[in-house]
Order: structure tokens, then sequence, then C-alpha cells
């Protein structure tokens, strides 16, 4: 199975970059590709993106960093994206965020997925600076 990891270095506090990106009423303002709407459904959150509608879940623990992130076409068909913010010795915080090519996605698919969420790590940065 292929993956691709992003990191990013930030000049901010872990506390405030977990909080923010552990919040999924934030996605859209960072994820602005893939979450070009955040709705609320039966108490489920979706997100609508130019591939669809999909399931979306938060699952985070502040005393790890981990930000595990959840997508699928059905609560029943969840893929994980697993993520962290870990703090840097002398300060800042490194957020990591890693995706999988899960099985018969074409390569295509996953390489502007990949090429999407690097984009998107630009938000994240202009949120922080």
């Amino acid at each position: 199975m292929r993956s691709e990891t992003v990191t990013i270095v930030l000049p901010a506090q872990r506390e405030d970059v977990f909080a923010y990106m552990a919040d999924i009423e934030n996605l859209p303002e960072w994820a602005t590709e893939f979450a070009r709407e955040l709705k609320r459904e039966n108490g489920d959150y979706k997100v609508v993106n130019n591939l669809g509608e999909f399931y979306f879940e938060i699952h985070a623990d502040e005393d790890t960093g981990v930000i595990d992130m959840l997508a699928g076409p059905s609560k029943d068909e969840l893929a994980l994206f697993p993520t962290r913010a870990v703090e840097l010795p002398g300060g800042g915080t490194a957020y990591t965020f890693t995706m999988f090519q899960g099985p018969g996605m074409p390569d295509e698919l996953f390489e502007s997925q990949y090429e999407s969420l690097r984009r998107e790590f630009d938000n994240i940065r202009a949120v922080f600076s």
C-alpha cells in the first residue's frame, strides 16, 4: 500500500495547533479543496467536494497530539488519515498528515489528492503565521 506524508513546522504552541486541527468546524478553512462544504446531517458531519459527499469524523487525543481524520462514502467505509501535532524542542510545532492509497484507487486520483493536500498545507501555514 502506497502512502505519502506531509509535515509542516509551525511557529505556534502544540496546544494551539492541536485545538485548531482537532476542531472539525475549522476543516473548510484550511482544507479548501477537500471540504468545499461541511454540513451536519442527523448528527453526522459530511464534506462535499468535486468527488461527491463523504462522511467525516475526527478522533483526537490531546495527550498524544494524535488527530485521526476519517472519511468515506458511508459510516462503515471510513478511510483513516492519521495526523499528529508534536511539540518541538526550542518551540514550535510539527504537524504531520499521512494519506494512504486505498485498494482500487487509481494512481492519478491518489496523486491529485496528495497535491491538493500539499496546497492545503499553505492554508495551515497562513493560520499560524
